[in-house]
């Protein structure tokens, strides 16, 4: 059986910098955890935006500068990159919320044989979510899960919205909700 842990955007700015909520902040021991029980191929994604980003149609939808390349807030949240540089990691650097990359980077492992696809990291409601349904779209008959307790939304509400959609789309969501 082939393992894939994907932690989906654990960078400064959305733990606890231009984009942070106390909701990101309270996952990144979890997630830390989970990369360091994890054994399999792992693989972390990084939003990544250049400085001309309130320029681009994103950045006038939201309209607040992140995960700019070379910054401190595209660097990945300390914990996690120490746990993630000790089990050791694919970096996969992303313009948008989905990654297209990530799926091709992953093809031959799916094409391998039974494999099992598991994500965790930020923002559920948008980049979770995206990659989750592009994984799902992609790779239909494997079997992919969310652990709702390693990932958190731009709110509790729109991360709990994002876990159902999810569910619908016959992704098993796993350690429901976070407590606070």
């Amino acid at each position: 059986m082939n393992k894939v842990l994907i932690v989906v955007d654990m960078q400064k700015d959305f733990v606890d910098g231009a984009l942070g909520t106390k909701e990101a902040e309270a996952i990144v021991e979890r997630v830390a955890a989970k990369i360091r029980g994890f054994e399999g191929r792992i693989y972390a994604t990084l939003d990544t935006h250049e400085p001309d980003y309130l320029e681009t149609a994103e950045g006038r939808k939201l309209p607040v500068p992140h995960c700019i390349r070379g910054t401190d807030g595209w660097e990945i949240n300390g914990k996690v990159l120490h746990a993630l540089t000790e089990k050791g990691y694919v970096p996969i650097e992303k313009k948008t919320f989905g990654s297209t990359d990530l799926v091709e980077e992953i093809r031959d492992i799916v094409a391998g044989g039974e494999t099992e696809i598991e994500l965790v990291g930020l923002c559920t409601d948008i980049c979770v979510v995206s990659n989750a349904l592009l994984l799902k779209a992609n790779f239909p008959e494997t079997a992919i899960s969310v652990d709702g307790s390693c990932c958190a939304g731009v709110t509790p509400r729109t991360h709990e919205a994002a876990l159902e959609t999810m569910k619908m789309c016959q992704i098993d969501v796993t350690g429901e909700g976070i407590e606070m």
